[in-house]
């Protein structure tokens, strides 16, 4: 067993985590179990003095686990980043400003800690633009503000569309609009702003109707997937909005996709990463707190957190700590 660590996790608050279904919680339930501390602060608690990067902190305990009704309490710990052996960044869309900061604050940690994912690779990848990369592996796609664009990108694509902001999460903002629909008008309106900001438009995938997969990917490999069908009556497949999770396996599609971006993404930092699949079709790459494990351990597949902390710790070591 590796000697214990040093860990900090920058995150939402643990009193808004689902204790039963949140990935980060997996991965600290995981850490202290193995000797590791955990630490945890929000991307508000970050700083800079001089050149080091520095958080206010507070340590994870048995009881915040137990009810996830952890509160700010005392002073917490103030101290550089590089004092931590590995700084996790789990903060959950949207991607605003603050969340830029943050990553340009984590930034001045680079050598002298573990930094997960990189934060360079999370400035750079856009969770929904990024698929852009790989137009062989997607279905048609555009951005555009243009709702007159999004119009005759409908009549292209026989009448139905999926539509959704750029800085959306969990399946917010998202649409199917279908030609001969009275709300055309408003859903276009909506998810530009009036054209005030971008939206992408994609094919629709008939195909989602037997579920969305959720592929994670360890370090460019996959580890793990678990199925996510729609409820009845609901186009999104997203579990919080009522998508059933199934077991499920890899085809060959899926398997190649997974060997296309790969090594794309390992070469920016990301080494945990959640890709949605529909139909053989990548959709999204999930690079900022991407989730699933949880389901994927109670239908019977592996505890993806074990996975993760072998590599932390090995990560760890490799940088000499």
């Amino acid at each position: 067993m590796a000697r214990p660590r040093q860990l900090l996790f920058v995150m939402d608050p643990l009193a808004r985590l689902d204790l039963a279904g949140d990935t980060t919680l997996a991965w600290i339930v995981e850490a202290r179990a193995r000797g590791h501390e955990a630490w945890w602060c929000g991307p508000e608690h970050l700083g800079c003095e001089a050149d080091d990067a520095v958080a206010r902190a507070w340590r994870v305990e048995a009881a915040d686990l137990a009810d996830g009704a952890r509160a700010e309490g005392g002073a917490g710990r103030a101290q550089p980043l590089g004092c931590w052996d590995a700084v996790f960044m789990r903060k959950d869309p949207p991607i605003g400003l603050e969340y830029l900061t943050a990553t340009m604050l984590l930034e001045r940690a680079r050598g002298k800690t573990l930094l997960v994912n990189d934060p360079r690779g999370l400035r750079e990848i856009n969770e929904k633009l990024a698929i852009l990369q790989f137009p062989e592996l997607t279905p048609r796609t555009i951005v555009t503000r243009d709702m007159a664009r999004l119009r005759s990108f409908l009549a292209e694509q026989e009448g139905v569309i999926v539509v959704k902001p750029l800085d959306g999460a969990g399946g917010s903002g998202v649409f199917v609009a279908c030609d001969g629909d009275p709300n055309l008008s408003s859903i276009f309106e909506q998810v530009t702003g009036f054209g005030a900001r971008w939206a992408m438009a994609q094919r629709y995938l008939p195909e989602v109707r037997a579920g969305d997969k959720r592929i994670i990917l360890l370090d460019g490999a996959p580890v793990g997937a678990v199925l996510r069908v729609p409820a009845d009556h609901e186009a999104r497949a997203n579990l919080h909005v009522g998508g059933k999770p199934q077991a499920t396996e890899l085809d060959a599609a899926e398997l190649n996709i997974c060997a296309v971006i790969g090594p794309w993404l390992r070469s920016l930092g990301q080494v945990f990463v959640g890709i949605d699949v529909i139909g053989g079709k990548l959709t999204e790459i999930n690079v900022t707190s991407p989730t699933g494990i949880r389901q994927i351990a109670a239908l019977g597949g592996p505890r993806l957190e074990v996975a993760f902390l072998d590599w932390v710790e090995r990560a760890i070591s490799a940088l000499g700590r």
